[in-house]
C-alpha cells in the first residue's frame, strides 16, 4: 500500500515508471498517497514517442482526463484527435469510452487522470485479445489479473459434488 500523506502535492509525489517499450511514462498515483478510497487521480508524465497505455476500456470504471502540459494525441473509439493544453476528457465505461494517450511531440506531455474507483473493474484491451480483472487500489495482494479473450471455461469446470456434512 502506498504511504498515506496528510497533503500530497502533485510536484513532489513519488513515482511508478512503466517499464515496456513504447510506454515510457511516469505514473503518480496521488489519490491513493491522499488517502482516498473511492476516487482514484495519478499524474502522468509521457515522454515523446510513447503512449500512456495501451488502446482499453473499462467495464466499471469512469475516467477524466486533464491536459496539464503539451498538446498529446487521444486515441478515442470514433479515431485520433489533438488535445490541447487544458482540454479536459471523459472516458465512459464501455466501449464508446475506449481512449489511449499518445505523445507525438517533442516534449514530454503532462496530465492528470481521475476515475472512480473502490469496486472492482474489467478492463478490455481489444488490439490484444486480453481482458484485465482488478481490485482497487492496487498492491498489498489484491486481485490484479490479465488473462486471454478466449481463455474462458465452463462454469462448471473443476467443481466436484459436494462433501456432505458429518452425521450427526
Amino acid at each position: 500500500m502506498t504511504d498515506v500523506s496528510p497533503d500530497p502535492n502533485i510536484y513532489d509525489t513519488g513515482t511508478e515508471a512503466r517499464g515496456i517499450p513504447g510506454y515510457d511514462s511516469l505514473r503518480a498515483r496521488v489519490g491513493d498517497v491522499a488517502g482516498s478510497h473511492r476516487l482514484g487521480m495519478s499524474v502522468w508524465d509521457l515522454a515523446p514517442g510513447c503512449a500512456a497505455y495501451p488502446f482499453h476500456f473499462h467495464y466499471v470504471e469512469e475516467e477524466l482526463l486533464v491536459v496539464l502540459e503539451g498538446t498529446p494525441m487521444l486515441r478515442g473509439a470514433s479515431g485520433w484527435r489533438r488535445l490541447a493544453r487544458g482540454a479536459v476528457v471523459s472516458f465512459l465505461p464501455g466501449p464508446d469510452g475506449a481512449h489511449q494517450i499518445y505523445n507525438d511531440g517533442e516534449a514530454p506531455v503532462r496530465f492528470i487522470a481521475i476515475s472512480t474507483s473502490g469496486a472492482p473493474d474489467i478492463v478490455s484491451y481489444p488490439e490484444q485479445d486480453k481482458i484485465g480483472v482488478f481490485e482497487r487500489p492496487p498492491g498489498d495482494g489484491k486481485l490484479f489479473k490479465l488473462f486471454p479473450v478466449d481463455a474462458e471455461v465452463h462454469y462448471a469446470e473443476g467443481i466436484e459434488p459436494p462433501v456432505p456434512p458429518p452425521a450427526g
